[in-house]
Formats: C-alpha cells, structure tokens, sequence
C-alpha cells in the first residue's frame, strides 16, 4: 500500500509517499511561498516521480494540527478535494506525534513546540518505548515559561517554537534542553504518511466530512465573532 502524507502545518510543509519498507519520495520546502501556491504541484511532482497515478495510492494521510491555521485549513481541503475525487481512504494523523516519530531512537522524551503567536506555544511531550510511541502530555497551547515548569527531565526540543523561545528555554532549563540535527526538527510528511499508513493498515479511516483541524483554540476570527456576539 502506497500513502500520500500532506504536512501543512507549519512555514515547512510538504508532501511524501511511503510504502511499507521505504520512503518513496519526499518533498519539504520551508521558504516564504504559501501552501496554496505549492501544495498541489507538490502532490502532482510525488506522483509524477514515483510514476504512479493518483487513484494507484492506497490512501491520503493529512496532518491536522495544532498548527498555523491558515496552513491547516489548506492541506485539509486539499486532502479531503483528493480523497472525494477518489475515493481513496482518508485519515488524519496529529502534527506533534508526526513530530516526535521523526526520533524514533531518542533515549530522552521528545518535545515538539510550535509557535502558537500571542505569547504561546503548541506542544505535548512523547516518548519512546519499546512496545511504540508513548504519550507523556496531551496536545495544549501555553505559554513557554508553563511548559519549561513541565519539564523534568533531559529532553528532545524540535519545531518552530524553539527558534522563537531558545534564549528563554536555555535560560530556564539549562542542559535539561537538547536539539536534534537540523533534519529533524521540523515536520516531516513522511512521517504522517507512515503513522496514517499504519492506520488504514489497521483498517482505519476517517470520514472526510467529519475530519476537522485540531486547532487547541479559537481562531482570531472566531474571537472576532464573539466579541461581536456579546459572548
């Protein structure tokens, strides 16, 4: 079974096919050109390169946050435009767990942290054990002094957040803070096209029309609409 993953979640997105044994191609960009300008050449390249025509894949994995949500909107309407015109199975697989399998190895507890603006971050702890992937903390949106007062142990820290926050966290956490090679440290779509590969393995899928972005919270419009509303 071949599965197209689609990662928007971040400024560095992509698309990747994975089979069972090997990445088939994978493509990630991290410049100032947005994902609706980028996303479907993208997937038309992926296929093109692993010569393969859309209705050969087995199934469309889609990253569905937390994350930008102009980023997540757009891989999801794209993901969901795919699986309609198909009928392949669609599923959706977190960003921070696609984040913290990119480290499959680690000994210390992965971190992924993203930028959330307004002072926050987006984060949730994992770690690696031998029965999978284990997590520590749910998915939240905090600020990054809350986070650091989570952070007990010696631990991986991956994602844009870190960039923005790395005075403070180093300040805060001290040798507690450690960073993977540069290759590792953002989102990756051939890792949520192998976490959603496992899942329609299993059997699994999501109904397209009910698949929604994990945002953690209201967007900027929605707080708009509410102060508006009296609520």
């Amino acid at each position: 079974m071949l599965v197209l993953g689609i990662e928007t979640s971040t400024r560095q997105g992509g698309v990747a096919i994975v089979a069972e044994d090997r990445v088939v191609c994978e493509t990630v960009l991290n410049v100032e050109v947005t994902h609706s300008e980028r996303l479907l050449p993208a997937v038309d390249r992926a296929l093109g390169d692993a010569r393969i025509p859309l209705e050969g894949l087995g199934g469309i994995a889609v990253s569905i946050g937390p994350g930008s949500f102009t980023g997540l909107r757009i891989g999801l309407s794209t993901a969901k435009g795919l699986a309609y015109a198909t009928g392949l199975p669609l599923v959706g697989v977190p960003t921070l767990e696609a984040m913290a399998w990119a480290l499959p190895a680690a000994r210390w507890q992965v971190c992924p942290v993203l930028d959330a603006r307004k002072q926050e971050v987006y984060a949730a702890v994992f770690r690696h054990e031998p029965e999978g992937l284990r997590r520590v903390t749910d998915d939240a949106a905090l600020a990054p002094e809350e986070l650091c007062r989570l952070i007990r142990n010696r631990t991986l820290f991956l994602g844009d957040g870190v960039d923005v926050y790395a005075a403070l966290f180093r300040e805060r956490l001290g040798d507690k803070m450690l960073l993977p090679p540069l290759a590792s440290r953002g989102p990756r779509p051939a890792c949520v096209a192998e976490l959603g590969r496992r899942r329609l393995v299993r059997g699994d899928r999501d109904a397209p029309d009910s698949l929604v972005p994990r945002y953690l919270r209201p967007s900027e419009a929605e707080l708009c609409r509410r102060r508006e509303s009296g609520r």
